[in-house]
């Protein structure tokens, strides 16, 4: 295990001695929690918020505003990037008109479709603030809940959301369930939740991981590097929504073959790391 880095987020007051729960199914510690009646304001130095879109015209606009809504509340500083992942609507120039707008907004452009895990990427690529959020442009997560993460970030390096009565239509739960269940097992990793697309990480610890995922192993990909290079991981259950505007793409049968093939390629370098995280533990 590397040795501990110095925080990047700052939380006013001393706390007495904290508990140490356990994150629920993962068996991780919880890390720092403070005893019942301080609530100290924690806040981050800053966040990237990464939003991958594809197709999200009707989505975009508000997906941009919550993100700034939300980075405004818990950091001192942030940015979000927008990646339109080859869009063949008017995503790219809604994003425009805020970036014109605001500085703080950033827009990369693929001029055609990559994949999320392409995506993804290219928004860790660029991201400058000393902590990542990696969500999704479709409106199913409320974003003010980084409130909770960011008070578990003292201790922790990757704090991972997991959806509370996922909103989804029941072909797409199915599916994940049996996903999920599928890549613990592989990977023994120690997540309920594989791709809840709510996940709060130190850039420095991405920047470390040779992320190669093209499409929805990607989260996968995520969670096994950032174990290998020591990352101290915990579970966050978040609220999720039903899908309001746009189309759902990754339940298409389309998507699933092309997860399974990154997973038959991906298999043993990432069991690889797996183990060798196990055996170093």
């Amino acid at each position: 295990m590397p040795s501990t880095r110095s925080l990047t987020s700052r939380a006013a007051g001393r706390l007495p001695s904290p508990r140490t729960p356990i994150c629920p199914d993962s068996g991780i510690p919880a890390g720092s929690v403070p005893l019942p009646g301080f609530a100290p304001r924690t806040t981050l130095a800053g966040v990237s918020i990464v939003l991958p879109c594809f197709n999200e015209e009707a989505n975009v606009a508000d997906a941009i505003r919550n993100a700034a809504s939300a980075a405004a509340m818990s950091s001192e500083d942030y940015e979000i990037i927008v990646v339109d992942d080859g869009s063949t609507d008017e995503t790219a120039a809604i994003a425009g008109d805020f970036v014109r707008a605001d500085s703080r907004v950033r827009l990369i452009l693929h001029v055609h479709n990559r994949g999320y895990g392409e995506a993804l990427r290219s928004g860790i690529g660029v991201a400058r603030m000393e902590w990542v959020l990696l969500t999704d442009a479709d409106l199913q997560f409320d974003l003010r809940e980084l409130e909770d993460f960011v008070t578990m970030t003292p201790g922790h390096d990757l704090l991972a959301g997991y959806r509370i009565l996922r909103k989804d239509t029941i072909r797409r739960r199915l599916a994940a369930t049996a996903w999920n269940r599928l890549v613990r097992a592989l990977f023994r990793l120690p997540v309920r939740d594989v791709d809840c697309a709510f996940k709060l990480i130190r850039r420095e610890l991405l920047q470390r991981c040779d992320l190669s995922a093209r499409g929805a192993m990607i989260s996968t990909d995520v969670i096994v590097r950032c174990r290998a290079e020591g990352a101290r991981i915990c579970e966050i259950g978040v609220h999720h929504r039903e899908r309001v505007a746009g189309a759902e793409s990754g339940g298409s049968p389309r998507v699933v073959l092309r997860a399974f093939r990154e997973l038959a390629g991906l298999y043993r370098p990432l069991r690889r790391l797996a183990q060798g995280t196990r055996e170093g533990a």
